[in-house]
């Protein structure tokens, strides 16, 4: 049960007179509306329940949506058709309308200037919304918001305050109401529901006024106030750690997902085999194709890539896996953006991808293309069938996909060929695990990038292949569990 749950639940009790018990020596909540209501000076009938007869509406036929149009003294007089009550209530209390018992006006305007000067708080539908010099109410009043998106919500000024036209000043008869009774009701009753759905709601005396409203003795009033206020700063520091809580169950998927990877990568989720053979027989395999591949002009030849040092190696690995460089496990190039202004480059049949096209999954489709042409006259490749991409500009840095169609990039995607002895659903998941370092790695000022050089150059922990594959199921089948645990 979440806090708002407990808290509506509390005051549910408190309405329906079921919070503490009722003392047949305070009286009955019957002679006290009569007593408001002579006060007020009215003759009117006391409003009470009734059967309903067939000359009488029920609460949600048009007659009773009629009633609204009414006078205030009209409205309020009305008897209470026993299918309009909502729940029982004790024997000491009585049903009323909010008519009865409370009065409301709106406040006066104020232009935004004048809100911005003096240190009287001006209180409009949300609560405080700014500044006076002066006061308009002059004790600790009831406003109850009166349009927008705050309509209907309840708050109480300290002695000096300015309220505007946005907001009910209300008035009630403060020797038979207790104050906080009647904020806790109000505020459970919900005086605007129904109404956020206009885009300027509004909540009037014709919506207020006809509400039904469960009256107890003063005396109860009063104690229900205390076991109110007794249990609601429990709910609301439960409250609190509910909000932990949920923030936590939000990163809870993210951050086990960031583990299992992070085990992965570091050869911890899977046991090592020692029939699998060693990386580094891997390595030199690579490196042999590479060079094959290299002579027959099929791919170009890079510079030499620097040796890797001691005091760059990040964590330890198992002993048949080796320490590399990206560079060294595949073929890395990065695409162009043809010219906007020759229409010939595009709407082609080669799909273009962009780092936004990037889904940290399998890219199945490309909504933008590019022409024969464009491929033959533009610094880009197609890459196969696949290859794995990394985003390398601004936001999206670090974010990965691999190819299920053929497609060329733009300059801010670097897309990786696999040699034979890499398994690119295993690259895919390395690169994912790095995401926070490539970010922290990016340069520039307001589109801040990592290189195609800093990839290439870019630390590598390689198993054999057979583990390769296995590490690639064991994260499949934990990663749908983190997937859970975050929703």
């Amino acid at each position: 049960m979440t806090a708002k749950d407990l808290k509506n639940a509390l005051l549910q009790e408190a309405v329906q007179g079921k919070l503490v018990p009722q003392i047949a020596s305070e009286g009955n909540a019957r002679d006290l509306l009569e007593e408001i209501r002579k006060a007020r000076g009215e003759s009117l009938p006391l409003a009470t329940a009734r059967k309903r007869s067939a000359a009488t509406p029920s609460a949600g036929s048009n007659a009773a949506h009629n009633a609204c149009s009414k006078s205030h003294s009209e409205l309020v007089s009305e008897s209470i058709p026993e299918d309009e009550i909502p729940f029982d209530i004790p024997e000491n209390w009585c049903w009323c309308r909010l008519g009865e018992i409370i009065n409301i006006k709106s406040g006066d305007g104020l232009t935004a200037s004048q809100m911005k000067k003096g240190s009287i708080p001006v209180f409009g539908g949300n609560g405080v919304t700014g500044y006076h010099n002066t006061a308009n109410i002059h004790k600790e009043t009831i406003v109850i918001g009166r349009v927008g998106f705050y309509c209907g919500s309840v708050h109480v000024t300290p002695k000096e305050a300015w309220v505007t036209d946005n907001a009910f000043i209300t008035t009630y008869p403060e020797n038979q109401i207790n104050r906080n009774f009647l904020v806790h009701i109000l505020r459970h009753l919900n005086l605007g529901q129904d109404n956020n759905a206009t885009a300027q709601p509004v909540v009037s005396g014709k919506k207020i006024y006809p509400m039904l409203f469960p009256l107890p003795p003063i005396a109860e009033q009063k104690r229900i106030v205390a076991a109110i206020e007794k249990f609601m700063p429990l709910i609301e520091e439960y409250g609190k750690k509910e909000t932990v809580l949920n923030e936590l169950n939000a990163q809870i998927g993210t951050l086990t997902k960031k583990a299992i990877l992070q085990e992965a990568v570091q050869g911890k989720l899977v046991p090592q085999i020692p029939s699998e053979g060693n990386a580094k027989d891997l390595l030199e395999q690579i490196e042999a194709q590479k060079a094959e591949l290299i002579k027959e002009g099929k791919i170009k030849k890079e510079k030499p890539l620097p040796e890797i040092t001691e005091d760059e190696i990040p964590f330890d690995i198992p002993e048949n896996w080796c320490w590399c460089r990206l560079g060294e496990l595949g073929d890395w190039r990065s695409g162009s953006t043809p010219s906007r202004s020759n229409p010939e480059l595009y709407n082609g049949n080669i799909p273009w991808l962009k780092t936004g096209d990037l889904n940290n999954g399998y890219i199945t489709e490309i909504p933008e293309f590019v022409s024969d042409l464009a491929l033959e006259t533009c610094s880009m490749r197609l890459n196969p069938v696949g290859s794995v991409l990394i985003a390398m500009y601004g936001a999206t840095i670090g974010k990965v996909g691999i190819l299920e169609i053929p497609a060329t990039t733009n300059q801010a995607c670097c897309a990786c060929i696999c040699s034979d002895g890499l398994f690119n659903k295993y690259l895919f998941y390395f690169l994912m695990s790095q995401k926070t370092a490539f970010e922290e790695k990016a340069e520039g000022g307001a589109q801040p990038n990592i290189s195609r050089e800093k990839i290439v150059n870019y630390l590598f922990p390689l198993p054999p292949l057979s583990e390769q594959k296995r590490i690639v199921a064991a994260i499949e089948q934990l990663l749908p569990l983190c997937e859970r645990l975050g929703k």
